[in-house]
């Protein structure tokens, strides 16, 4: 299954961002925190070489704690400033304003010995689409400034929103980047909701996320959907087998296998399967 997905409205953004960032001392990226680098577009490193740099794990909540840390050790050594945060229920976003600060410091500090009492703070935030950008300046803000929505690509157009009075956010569409060269990365972007569903074979893709929830977190399928299964069987037959618990039929007696693709990827994304994350820092210590 080799996904690719790239709308025009991307490379607009592309271009937009790049002739923006001379306006920002920060860039801020959102990553999920069920894919950490898989969803980092690798343009944002060249993009904001010069600027200092925040990276916020979002969606904490739906990911395995435990390599979530390990991917907050995995940035920090990089030289990156990591926030751990819930963008709907808020959790970890004031650590943005705090880091924000911390970096700024001096910089601000030599621009009020000549002269300028106000400096404020201005930062680029960035993400892949649907990783919860909208949401996360939503609750920042305290009102609906940002749309948002369940399919990626709702935002369109940039916008600055002033977070606090010395604060402000140039909010940006979602982008992706024009070709993933490793499949599994587009594969990991499908499964969390990244790429529109509409030009994605579900079925396809459940067995996909079969293959990794079972190497990863076997029990998961197991408990969610109160069957069994050993090494041996295919995940095919775990699809079919999800589609029988679930009583999902169709004309003939067979089982609805599309509607059975389709529950899986949605109770995925919902954390009904428990909290997932999909990849470890120590799969890419040589990249």
């Amino acid at each position: 299954m080799n996904i690719q997905w790239y709308p025009g409205h991307m490379t607009k953004t592309r271009r937009m961002m790049a002739e923006n960032i001379s306006l920002v001392d920060i860039v801020i990226e959102l990553l999920d925190a069920r894919i950490p680098f898989s969803s980092k577009n690798p343009d944002i490193d060249n993009l904001a070489r010069d600027k200092f740099r925040i990276i916020i794990l979002n969606k904490v909540d739906l990911a395995d704690d435990k390599k979530t840390r390990l991917w907050e050790e995995y940035f920090n050594e990089k030289g990156f400033k990591v926030v751990l945060v819930n963008s709907v229920s808020g959790n970890g976003i004031k650590n943005i304003t705090e880091f924000s600060r911390e970096l700024m410091k001096e910089k601000i500090e030599r621009l009020r010995k000549r002269g300028r009492i106000f400096v404020p703070i201005r930062a680029m935030i960035v993400g892949i689409p649907n990783v919860g950008k909208s949401t996360l300046i939503n609750k920042f803000v305290g009102k609906a400034t940002a749309k948002t929505g369940d399919k990626p690509g709702v935002t369109r157009g940039k916008q600055w929103v002033k977070i606090k009075k010395d604060f402000e956010l140039l909010d940006t569409p979602g982008i992706l980047w024009p070709k993933f060269d490793d499949r599994f990365v587009g594969i990991k972007l499908a499964v969390t909701g990244a790429v529109n569903d509409d030009i994605l074979d579900s079925r396809t893709l459940s067995l996909n996320l079969i293959e990794y929830l079972r190497k990863l977190y076997p029990d998961s399928i197991k408990e969610r959907y109160k069957i069994d299964f050993d090494e041996s069987v295919s995940s095919d037959c775990i699809l079919k087998k999800i589609g029988e618990a679930r009583g999902f039929k169709i004309k003939g007696g067979e089982v609805d296998l599309d509607r059975s693709a389709n529950i899986l990827i949605d109770e995925f994304r919902g954390c009904k399967l428990g909290k997932i994350t999909l990849e470890a820092p120590d799969e890419f210590e040589n990249l």
